[in-house]
């Protein structure tokens, strides 16, 4: 595998420092309007991604560079009142949690002796932050890493409380904000009276699913209803998301105060998902037919294994059959497990054009034969064999199929994986509108802006974004969330849902005046 990160390419796209220009300088403030809206509170809602968690990790200046931050600067021209986050303690992430290793430091664009570049553990300094350390707030920045819908409900009152650390019943970034150990998230928003709100949360609840390569339980088809129970990896219920997301758009919006609701992107658009690409496998014309070779011989291996418990030949051809693929000079794709059945009995397929691979896929190992054959040199003394019309023992046959080194269900998404995260999506969006529609709020439809970004990029003063790791701009190193770049585009979605819905008059941003990644070789 090549890396086809260029050192020059990232410094020509001005994406690891950018300074402010005023070239276009905001006209006097009280050109801008409120409109039927009240800035004077706002309080933001979500996640990591309302949080400002970048590069694997919270640290200052992603949380500076958060969208809710940035939209509260642009609120103080029409009346928008002060706004308070968590802060952590530096710049280097990472966060200190008694009786356990601390959570990792950001990442950070650092280059080998060799001049390849790649994402690595920043570790110019420790990190300083500890959960034990509780602020003092209300803070208007609610967003907590890590968090789905229904951590946020009044029901998950204890999210932030120290002692649920080590049973996995808090999150270590609530605790260090929330008014109290019994606090719930949504009661410490509402407690300060917002009387403007955003609220952009449920990517979780699809996202430890798919970056987990769909190792976790769908509960859309297990029926499980009992969100305590869920893990991680777990997509929630569509019908638990419902509740637990109208209980929180009702006691926002109470008293008709005003919001905006921003619905959930696809997840699998994201660089975490799109930039090792699953036809990587590139061969040269030997190597293309050596391979092509190596699987007609597992056919007739598989023909005469069926054969010999009593299968008609014609009908043991006909299931060995799926396993000659054929390879050609050029671009291939990879080899991909599957569920061993009496019709697939070796548990393995081709990948399919719209199936993926995770960011975090042992790229070493492809180039070592993960994801096609571990060609060995007994295996290649049985294939001599085969080649000069001999029969392999059984016990050889075995080593040619053992061979096959198909990719782990944790290192991809198959089609039926990709299924249930845009089932579980879809029905997700569609609360989001609907309680937005019932409750005259604002929707955002960030799924659209980012598929943009995503699909040819959005265009900048001076450039275009999008969703190419590290140089497109649009994405931090973790290639999951957004970089500065990414929560401008972000801020100036949102002021047009608000402006649309309430007649909101404020300038947008620039968002070529926000950096992105940060390169430094303080690393280990």
């Amino acid at each position: 595998m090549k890396n086809n990160i260029k050192y020059l390419a990232i410094l020509a796209l001005g994406l690891v420092a950018c300074e402010p220009e005023f070239d276009n300088p905001i006209e006097d403030a009280g050109t801008y309007s409120s409109g039927e809206a009240d800035f004077s509170t706002y309080v933001a809602l979500g996640n990591s991604l309302t949080a400002g968690f970048a590069d694997g990790a919270l640290y200052i200046t992603g949380q500076e560079n958060s969208y809710p931050n940035i939209l509260s600067k642009q609120f103080a021209f029409a009346g928008g009142g002060d706004f308070t986050q968590p802060l952590m303690d530096d710049n280097t992430g990472g966060l200190l949690i008694p009786g356990t290793d601390p959570l990792s430091n950001r990442l950070v664009l650092a280059f080998d002796a060799m001049g390849n570049p790649g994402p690595k553990p920043f570790a110019g300094a420790a990190p300083t932050t500890s959960v034990a350390n509780v602020l003092t707030g209300p803070f208007n920045n609610m967003g907590v890493p890590g968090a789905r819908v229904y951590h946020l409900v009044s029901a998950a009152a204890g999210y932030g409380n120290i002692a649920g650390l080590a049973t996995g019943q808090a999150n270590p970034y609530f605790v260090r904000f929330a008014s109290s150990p019994t606090a719930a998230i949504i009661d410490d928003a509402v407690a300060q009276n917002p009387t403007f709100f955003s609220l952009w949360i449920g990517n979780n609840d699809i996202l430890g699913y798919a970056t987990s390569g769909g190792i976790g339980k769908d509960h859309n088809v297990t029926g499980n209803l009992m969100a305590g129970t869920y893990s991680g990896d777990d997509i929630t219920n569509n019908m638990v998301f419902a509740g637990a997301y109208n209980e929180l758009v009702t006691k926002l919006a109470a008293g008709g105060t005003k919001g905006v609701l921003l619905n959930l992107p696809d997840v699998t658009s994201i660089p975490f998902f799109t930039t090792v690409p699953n036809n990587a496998l590139v061969l040269d014309a030997a190597t293309a037919a050596s391979l092509t070779g190596f699987f007609q011989a597992v056919t007739g291996i598989v023909t005469a294994q069926v054969a010999g418990t009593g299968v008609p030949l014609a009908q043991a051809q006909a299931l060995a059959s799926q396993y000659a693929i054929t390879f050609s000079a050029g671009a291939n794709r990879f080899l991909i497990k599957t569920e061993v059945t009496p019709t697939n009995p070796l548990g393995f397929r081709q990948m399919t054009e719209q199936e993926l691979l995770l960011l975090t896929i042992d790229r070493g190992a492809l180039a070592q034969g993960y994801g096609s054959v571990m060609l060995t040199p007994e295996v290649l003394q049985v294939l001599g064999i085969l080649q000069a019309g001999g029969t392999p023992t059984a016990a050889q046959g075995a080593m040619v199929i053992a061979a096959i080194s198909a990719i782990d269900d944790k290192d991809a998404l198959d089609s039926g994986e990709l299924d249930a995260i845009s089932t579980a999506r879809t029905s997700f969006n569609a609360t989001i509108a609907g309680l937005a529609a019932a409750n005259n709020l604002a929707l955002y439809d960030a799924a659209s802006d980012l598929a943009q970004v995503a699909d040819g990029g959005i265009a900048i003063n001076g450039g275009v974004v999008t969703s190419q790791f590290v140089t497109g701009g649009g994405f931090s190193l973790d290639g999951v969330h957004p970089s500065p770049r990414g929560h401008a585009i972000v801020t100036n979605g949102i002021l047009e849902a608000i402006k649309e819905t309430y007649g909101v008059n404020l300038p947008a941003v620039d968002p070529s005046d926000f950096g992105t990644i940060t390169l430094s070789n303080e690393v280990n």
